[in-house]
């Protein structure tokens, strides 16, 4: 997933049990989805931000009978677990649920009766949400709990049709990373944990749901659907659609669902799609989840992409027209072996998924747009790394988070999970060869696959096919300098970028000599090379000298994102009110939160920025994301609290 830190506040909701009664005989509960891979089952973890208990008991199926109710805003069924009861001695069920209300629980008998089960459902937790525990006297081999979602549910989004491009019918979108799933699914809401599922869904007829399952690229738009996904998955890579959507075919197994307007516009950009896979199975082994279609989705979705199975979501903002910032694609697609098949088994192992994933992405970029693209990208990262790491986060800097230091898992460092996990695997792959490296990546997705593993796991199976197998390449204090220390290791490899020297010899002959760069040079500046060009500025420049380049490039109101989220901080820190209706008109339509939260905590720093962005806040809420909309809140309720923001 491509995201940055962000801070989540959750609603609390509290219930009761029941007693116990027959269950309906049939209810349409779907059997087990059939299983096409093994999957071994990982040691018992402790995951800090999650009630449940593997250790005892494991979902090993889930069936899903689902109602997506746009006019309230819910989602209403059952949820069905085929459980393995590891401990023979337990009683009970924990799962984790985040306002979700509790109708009924039942388990099936081995006579293949159903009786209710007495549970009870915690007082709310800030960020775990309530624990609802199920008692469990017989150890019930499926257990189904009836339920509905909370309107405000953290992991969903409902969209009126006035927010989406087509302006005729409401949308609705999951996000479950990292810790959501539970707020729309009870559930074993840790990475530790992975099961199959199938699902039933029902929807007004003129929405076309998806998930990240068995979607059909001919299924009929009748409000009635079925979906399977055979191979494991942590709870956190569930995901549900629904909306206008249209599908095009980019090959014969990876397409575009998007909204009729948009499906056109992102075939053409993604359309290197196939090729991305075709590379990706080169180097590390076979594609494992049969189809990888992508789903674009409204402007509001709160990150660049999601990983999800089969079906990665990801935003409009990435679609420009020449194919810059499909980085992205790459990203998402790369997950499908560091992340959906190889997964962190906790949060504070999150640079598993991340740092593998922005390794790999940059090996996919390397082979299809060129190694000085890939560098100048790793460079991007590397200067956003710098400014983000400091004094106060130094315990979120080590590539291994020691227990307790991470309280929400949602506030993973970027710049240590995606930039230093990558950095640290260019290291290894520098020292030890990149023939030797990539085998030693494959081998490792081979090994973990269909797996939830920890760091330690991790450093076992390096130490013995990596240190132990080529020794002197690389000793274990510098190997540990990466994943227990802070900040970057003086063994870091460095990256020459030709492109940048000529980026930053235009940009200091500008500053200097107010000598602008040559229009002719800048119409060939890729999205990276801009963005080089106004990361590396002064903290603040001269009204004049915003105007000169604004007047020279027409940067204020630029449609692209990546270039957007320089430049309009850049004009708040610097006094350029010029730009204010442009910032506020990108604020309101982008929901992205990567692009949009820079300018938002510029804005507040000062009396009339905060007042700005209060009333475009207020104005863009309806349309943001839940995880956006308490991101922008929290900024803005700090910025009010201060001594300056009542001068």
């Amino acid at each position: 997933m491509r995201y940055s830190i962000l801070t989540v506040c959750l609603a609390a909701a509290l219930s009761l049990g029941c007693s116990r009664e027959a269950a309906p005989a049939a209810d349409g509960a779907a059997t087990p989805a059939a299983k096409t891979e093994t999957a071994v089952t990982s040691p018992a973890v402790v995951d800090e931000h999650s009630y449940a208990q593997p250790g005892k008991v494991r979902i090993d199926d889930l069936a899903l009978q689902l109602a997506v109710d746009f006019e309230h805003k819910q989602l209403s069924g059952s949820a069905t677990y085929t459980l393995d009861w590891v401990d023979k001695a337990a009683t009970q069920l924990v799962l984790d649920t985040r306002d979700l209300t509790i109708e009924k629980i039942v388990g099936e008998r081995s006579d293949g009766k159903w009786n209710d089960l007495k549970f009870s459902l915690a007082p709310a937790d800030k960020l775990l949400g309530s624990k609802l525990t199920i008692e469990t006297p017989e150890r019930n081999a499926r257990i189904r709990v009836t339920y509905k979602t909370s309107p405000d549910a953290s992991g969903l989004q409902w969209l009126t049709p006035a927010m989406t491009e087509g302006k005729k019918t409401p949308f609705m979108f999951s996000q479950s990373q990292q810790i959501h799933a539970r707020s729309w699914v009870p559930l074993q809401d840790t990475p530790s944990v992975r099961f199959t599922y199938t699902a039933h869904v029902t929807s007004p007829k003129d929405a076309m749901v998806l998930m990240s399952a068995d979607n059909d690229p001919k299924a009929a738009r009748d409000g009635d659907y079925e979906f399977k996904m055979p191979q494991k998955i942590p709870s956190y890579l569930l995901a549900i659609a629904a909306g206008d959507l249209v599908f095009q075919p980019i090959s014969q197994r990876s397409g575009v669902w998007a909204e009729p307007a948009m499906a056109p516009k992102a075939v053409a950009e993604f359309s290197d799609t196939e090729k991305m896979m075709e590379t990706a199975e080169k180097l590390y082994g076979p594609y494992r989840w049969d189809r990888y279609d992508i789903l674009v989705l409204p402007p509001s979705f709160p990150y660049g992409g999601m990983e999800n199975p089969r079906l990665t979501f990801a935003t409009p903002t990435a679609i420009v027209g020449d194919k810059s910032l499909v980085s992205l694609i790459a990203h998402e697609l790369a997950h499908s072996w560091s992340g959906n098949l190889v997964t962190f088994s906790t949060s504070n192992d999150a640079w598993l998924n991340e740092g593998f994933t922005s390794y790999v992405e940059n090996r996919i970029v390397e082979v299809l747009y060129g190694k000085e693209r890939a560098d100048m990208e790793s460079l991007i990262g590397r200067n956003e790394l710098k400014s983000e790491f400091t004094e106060d986060n130094k315990a979120l800097q080590r590539l291994a988070v020691k227990p307790g230091d991470l309280k929400d898992p949602d506030d993973n460092l970027t710049g240590t999970v995606y930039t230093k996990g990558a950095w640290f695997l260019q290291f290894l792959e520098q020292r030890f060869g990149r023939d030797n490296f990539d085998a030693f990546l494959r081998g490792y997705f081979d090994h973990f696959a269909f797996q939830s593993i920890s760091t330690q796991q991790f450093v076992d199976y390096a130490k013995a096919n990596l240190l132990d197998k080529y020794p002197g390449k690389v000793t274990q204090a510098e190997f540990d300098a990466w994943l227990y220390e802070p900040g970057v290791p003086s063994t870091a490899p460095q990256t020459p970028s030709a492109r940048f020297d000529a980026i930053d010899a235009a940009r200091k002959a500008w500053i200097d000599a107010g000598t602008l760069p040559d229009k002719a040079a800048t119409a060939k500046w890729s999205t990276q090379e801009w963005v080089h060009f106004i990361e590396g500025m002064p903290e603040t420049l001269s009204v004049d000298q915003l105007k000169a380049l604004d007047a020279a490039y027409k940067i204020t109101g630029t449609p692209n994102g990546e270039i957007a989220q320089r430049w309009y901080p850049l004009t708040v820190r610097s006094g350029y009110t010029q730009a204010n209706s442009a910032i506020a008109a990108f604020l309101q339509r982008i929901g992205r939160r990567k692009l949009i939260m820079p300018t938002y905590s510029e804005l507040v720093k000062t009396p009339a920025g905060l007042k700005l962005a209060e009333e475009t806040f207020a104005k863009a809420k309806p349309g943001y994301h839940p995880i956006t909309t308490d991101s922008v809140e929290a900024v803005i309720a700090k910025a009010k609290a201060a001594p300056q923001a009542a001068k």
